[in-house]
């Protein structure tokens, strides 16, 4: 497929170095899902749970494989709903558009909430709100810059949160080889089948933590936002997303195996961040504080993302369309960033946060619930639209970025997402979260058919 053309003034920037796109890619596969989640995680499958995470994490490289073969097919491209949108329909673009900015500023609702919760641990008589707000819209003047100082933010975001995880690693190490004593016995590689096995819940366990796990890598498709900005995306994109694996295995399995290799998996509370337990239990005083700190950074990153991926996105289904709000949408600054895209996105987060501090805890949470879900329709998405792709494109340049395996690695992606959908029928607060997600997506179909009608019926 040939590149698009479009005049110099309508295209985004190519402001992202190779730096800034590796480590978008490294933030975009660890969130607060790890540092505070995992303990829940860890209960539900036990050990086993390394074996969730590389399945699920073989899909996403697989997934990504599929994304980085339809980007580099065209560089031009704002995102890659446009693919979606050119391969599967304007109706499937439309629903797989609006679902994913939705998506993100829900995702950005739940973490600035977040922030402003953990801000609250050192200043406890500080509203929630406020600290929330003030990130927003230092996230928003950041972004509002060029592309290179979102790139910069989400580097050092990533620095940190990788510290975190290389720290942990290291004392794991140095505690299994010398056998340290812990309040709970030793660190040992038997901690991982002393305690009921490496299965102690049997299948049944493995099979529910996936779901879990899965949503623990959203966020990891956001690499596939940035190709449209990047400097050389030739080079750079195929390196990002071939070096997800070994990200996958070192800091998610990594730090998983370690922590249950210094303590015992039924040792970790499900309510509280088994890093925290851990340092402190190493006489590290200041551990809570420590983690506290990389979570508001983990929060901050993923709300920096968000504002990226809605702004692109906003701008990528409003570019050449008519209307007014279409029009200023389609805009680009004298930076080439989709300024007008980032204000009103802000602006939704910033009136959703506000709204969520009058609004039930459980009416938030099936939100966030419902959006997280979502991800498996986007992701599927993403694997029709490169099945067409291919077919439409017949025999490809062997020296292009290609799906390893293609078909049918293709078709595992599918299966799996189905198993997960499957696995989200077995408890009933995500079985409502996936029938809300169907409904929303039927919906939205509805509208781009009501609203494609009523065009064609104007034209005559």
């Amino acid at each position: 497929m040939k590149e698009s053309q479009q005049p110099q003034d309508e295209q985004l920037s190519r402001g992202l170095k190779s730096r800034h796109v590796q480590l978008i890619a490294i933030g975009g596969t660890i969130g607060t899902g790890l540092f505070l989640g995992a303990g829940q995680s860890i209960h539900l499958a036990g050990p086993s749970i390394l074996i969730a995470y590389l399945v699920t994490g073989l899909m996403c490289f697989l997934l990504m494989r599929a994304l980085g073969e339809l980007l580099l097919s065209d560089l031009n491209t704002h995102s890659y709903i446009d693919f979606i949108r050119q391969y599967l329909g304007e109706k499937t673009g439309f629903v797989a558009g609006w679902t994913y900015w939705v998506c993100w500023v829900t995702i950005a609702m739940a973490e600035i909430t977040a922030a402003g919760e953990y801000m609250q641990f050192w200043f406890p008589k500080l509203p929630q709100w406020v600290p929330g707000v003030i990130i927003l819209l230092l996230l928003l003047a950041l972004n509002s810059v060029n592309v290179s100082a979102f790139g910069e933010t989400e580097f050092w975001f990533a620095i940190i949160k990788i510290a975190a995880i290389v720290a942990l690693i290291v004392v794991g190490i140095a505690m299994v080889v010398f056998s340290v004593k812990t309040p709970v016995g030793h660190a040992s590689l038997g901690n991982l089948v002393n305690y009921g096995g490496f299965m102690p819940h049997g299948i049944k366990g493995l099979v529910l933590s996936f779901q879990m796990v899965l949503f623990s890598f959203i966020g990891i498709e956001m690499v596939g936002m940035t190709a449209s900005e990047t400097e050389d995306p030739k080079k750079v994109i195929p390196k990002a997303i071939d070096n997800i694996p070994l990200r996958i295995i070192l800091f998610y399995v990594g730090s998983l195996f370690f922590l249950m290799c210094m303590y015992p998996w039924r040792y970790f509370s499900a309510a509280h961040s088994p890093f925290v337990q851990v340092f402190t239990n190493l006489g590290v005083t200041a551990a809570a504080a420590i983690i506290n700190f990389v979570v508001l950074t983990a929060a901050a990153s993923s709300c920096n993302s968000a504002l990226f991926s809605t702004g692109r996105m906003l701008f990528s289904l409003t570019y050449g369309k008519k209307g007014k709000f279409a029009h200023s949408m389609g805009q680009l600054s004298s930076s080439q960033v989709p300024r007008n895209a980032l204000r009103f996105s802000t602006l939704v987060i910033g009136i959703a946060v506000l709204l969520n501090l009058v609004m039930p805890g459980k009416v938030f949470s099936l939100i966030a619930s419902v959006s997280t879900t979502c991800f498996i329709f986007i992701w599927g998405a993403i694997v029709l639209a490169h099945l067409a792709y291919r077919k439409q494109a017949g025999k490809t340049d062997k020296k292009q970025f290609r799906m390893p395996f293609f078909p049918i690695s293709d078709y595992l992606i599918l299966i799996f997402l189905g198993f997960i959908a499957v696995v989200l029928c077995l408890k009933s607060e995500t079985l409502i979260a996936l029938i809300a997600a169907a409904i929303w997506i039927i919906v939205l179909y509805s509208i781009k058919v009501v609203d494609d009608r009523m065009h064609r019926s104007t034209l005559k």
